[in-house]
């Protein structure tokens, strides 16, 4: 590992020597996803649980824009309702990120995970009890996120003390398929059962499947602070902490920005309704619509499953930034497409480039940052990954207001890769760095 950006090197699982002499993968094995991480029980554990949790917090996503909507019968109480799960999304996985870095991941794990059950059990209850309020749906919404942001943080730092460091490539992409996965199915399996069983019989769902993951934690190894680790309380100094070492390593720093470049400048989510009815509309506007959504994550699940070089890759930093140019050349050409098909084509695209961004940004986070600071690494990324696509719901939509949606895209996909390739040539940190 490039040195120059990590002082300490952490603790983590060494395979075993039946897995250090496995032969080599050959064919179209070299291409297919890498699994050598499910050998390991702790690691197969945490992973089985997102297969479950993944689908049913979909249901949830579902269900709550649904229900405000068919309160309220307004997209803008809606989108209200997201921005109110933004704001204890950010704080809370930037502290929870120190929480992480101050007690045992395992029982942080373990009553977030909780909370969060308990939480979808409360909307369930709501929801089957009539009561009607988009204040509650609200507080319910931000009590979630809350639970989320202290969750997420303790999940991704553990990977690296369950699995060996060449193998973390690998485990990122296992979880990020899965997450991808549960994008695609989730929603559309919500559409299938709210016909038939109900709205509020989809939160009950998405709270039994939490039992699942609290189970899956509670039999994970304890994961305390590594011995040496300074103990202290998780405030604002550790959070303050955090950003410093961010600054003081530009690996680290430059992984967070490419991240916000393509999110920013090139997610045009914000823009498939007006795409689809104004672009694709001879198509049929549902299917324009549910494509241009879904044609993303197919995307990411694809690269997913021909994962089986990234374990092999070593430049992780070109990795990251081939990733961002490609997606942005991707976007670019959906941004021209006036075919439909080619159009998704060319998201599906964006979307495998985005599964390797996230795979090998995750491992860059995980092997350049010492154990006592992954927490804090984590919540960031929460946060990053969290926000980046809100700003870029506001930019794309007053930009498509202003230009028009096609020139909006476009124009956003070609920025991409303009500011990414001018960050590499005056920074060379991320292009250098290697495992």
């Amino acid at each position: 590992m490039d040195t120059s950006e990590s002082s300490t090197e952490p603790q983590r699982a060494t395979p075993s020597d039946e897995e250090a002499q496995d032969p080599p993968r050959r064919g179209w094995r070299r291409w297919a996803m890498d699994t050598r991480p499910l050998r390991i029980p702790a690691y197969r554990r945490l992973w089985s649980s997102t297969i479950v949790t993944a689908v049913g917090s979909q249901l949830t996503a579902v269900a709550v824009p649904k229900q405000i909507y068919d309160i309220t019968g307004s997209s803008a109480w809606v989108g209200a309702a997201s921005l109110a799960g933004l704001l204890p999304l950010i704080v809370f996985a930037l502290w929870g990120g120190a929480v992480a870095d101050t007690m045992d991941r395992r029982r942080l794990l373990l009553i977030t995970n909780t909370g969060i059950a308990v939480t979808s059990l409360l909307f369930w209850l709501q929801a089957v009890t009539g009561l009607e309020s988009v204040a509650a749906l609200m507080v319910l919404l931000a009590m979630q996120q809350a639970f989320w942001g202290l969750n997420a943080p303790a999940r991704n730092a553990s990977i690296a003390r369950l699995v060996p460091e060449e193998e973390l490539p690998a485990a990122n992409a296992l979880g990020s398929t899965v997450m991808q996965t549960g994008q695609v199915v989730g929603p559309l399996l919500a559409g299938v059962l709210i016909p038939v069983i109900g709205l509020p019989e989809l939160y009950l769902i998405d709270a039994l499947a939490l039992c699942v993951t609290v189970w899956a934690v509670y039999r994970l190894p304890s994961l305390p602070p590594l011995a040496g680790a300074a103990v202290r309380r998780a405030g604002v100094r550790q959070i303050a902490e955090g950003f410093r070492y961010i600054s003081l390593h530009r690996v680290l720093l430059l992984s967070f920005l490419a991240d916000i470049i393509a999110m920013v400048f090139g997610m045009p989510r914000a823009l498939f309704p007006q795409l689809a009815s104004q672009a694709y509309g001879s198509y049929g506007e549902g299917l324009a619509l549910g494509l241009l959504f879904a044609a993303i994550p197919i995307g990411a699940v694809l690269g997913g499953l021909f994962s089986g070089t990234f374990s092999r890759a070593r430049r992780h930093g070109w990795m990251v930034i081939g990733a961002v140019v490609t997606w942005g050349l991707a976007i670019t050409g959906f941004g021209l497409s006036g075919d439909l098909w080619v159009a998704a084509a060319f998201l599906a695209v964006a979307g495998l480039a985005d599964m390797v961004s996230m795979v090998f940004r995750g491992a860059i986070l995980l092997s350049a940052a010492t154990d006592e600071m992954r927490g804090r690494m984590q919540g960031v990324f929460t946060v990053v990954v969290a926000g980046g696509p809100r700003l870029a719901d506001v930019l794309h939509g007053t930009a498509g207001s202003a230009l028009g949606p096609r020139a909006a895209v476009a124009g956003g996909g070609l920025l991409v890769v303009a500011v990414m390739l001018a960050l590499t040539a005056a920074v060379p940190a991320l292009r250098r760095y290697r495992v």
